[in-house]
């Protein structure tokens, strides 16, 4: 657990976080969202202290990270920034055991666990360990950036708009890659974004900051159905509001029985998709399969204009 206590940081006169106060639960993803200059990054900053707090304490499992050596904290921290940051002329399987190597890990050890990240990305070490970056794909060069984040095992991982320079279709891959990798390792994860769709879409929490301030610290679906005054609810839309809670949304959540014709829907899939599916399709109903494949009902065009149309949600999505 991270715990940040009125934390504030100033530079000069300005001040880039004020005291801010905020718990990052275990093995969840939490997205500091928020305009250039609202102070996200800097707060990312302080947790690993690659930047000190003007005032405030931050602790990670109950110890005060000022009484740690930057070096000994960052051990059990990885970092990833915008555009991987790899080392040009370094392989990817280098680039991979860079802070292993620092901790001192013995070759066998660094080895095996290159070998592990690179199975874990679904990149071939027989294929890729011997690449440069030059030589990967932006998407591939991305997973590489984050599996070096994770080489030394850590607990956290600190994300700095680590997808900002990647185009569209392969930034939605690396969201999904992430959503899965932290489901199966059980890190936590707090990631810096100014998208609040991927806030949304990643967050377990969302904190919403401007100005250095901490606006709103809340689940996606309490932010879309009761945003703060002021800047949160114009972060999040109007007209869109509707539509990015049912991205919240499963579609076993408004699932029905019975049969449908046409192109099945996965359960699990959001009722944003759904509603796409039956917009493009021209029907009024879809078929809905389980992981099996199987038959599970059917999804209606009414069933999800009807929650769209709803105001109270204030449970989480199933």
């Amino acid at each position: 657990m991270i715990e940040v206590k009125e934390v504030s940081r100033r530079f000069g006169s300005q001040l880039a976080v004020d005291n801010v106060s905020l718990t990052i639960e275990h093995g969840t993803i939490t997205v500091l969202v928020g305009t250039s200059g609202s102070g996200k990054s800097t707060l990312l900053r302080i947790i690993n202290r690659l930047i000190d707090p003007t005032s405030g304490t931050v602790l990670i499992d109950g110890r005060d990270t000022a009484a740690i050596s930057g070096e000994e904290l960052r051990r059990g921290i990885g970092y990833a920034i915008q555009g991987h940051g790899l080392f040009p002329h370094w392989t990817v399987a280098r680039n991979i055991a860079t802070v292993p190597q620092l901790l001192g890990w013995d070759q066998a050890r660094i080895a095996r666990r290159v070998d592990e990240l690179l199975k874990l990305f679904d990149l071939d070490p027989s294929l890729y360990a011997e690449k440069l970056p030059h030589q990967l794909s932006g998407g591939q060069q991305q997973r590489v950036g984050v599996a070096r984040a994770l080489a030394a095992e850590p607990a956290v991982l600190l994300m700095d708009e680590p997808f900002g320079a990647l185009d569209p279709i392969i930034r939605a891959k690396a969201q999904e890659d992430l959503l899965a990798l932290q489901r199966r390792l059980g890190i936590t994860v707090v990631l810096v974004t100014h998208d609040m769709e991927e806030a949304l879409l990643l967050g377990s929490r969302i904190a919403v900051m401007d100005g250095g301030k901490l606006l709103q610290y809340a689940t996606p679906t309490e932010i879309l159905t009761h945003p703060a005054p002021g800047f949160v609810e114009r972060l999040i839309g109007g007209p869109d509001r509707s539509l990015r809670l049912l991205s919240l949304i499963k579609v076993a959540k408004a699932m029905q029985p019975g049969e449908a014709e046409g192109k099945p829907v996965a359960e699990d899939a959001s009722l944003r998709d759904a509603l796409s599916e039956l917009l493009w399709a021209g029907r009024q109903a879809l078929p809905v399969t389980g992981a099996d494949g199987q038959p599970r009902g059917r999804i209606t065009l009414p069933a999800i204009l009807g929650l769209a149309g709803k105001d109270t949600h204030a449970e989480a999505p199933a």
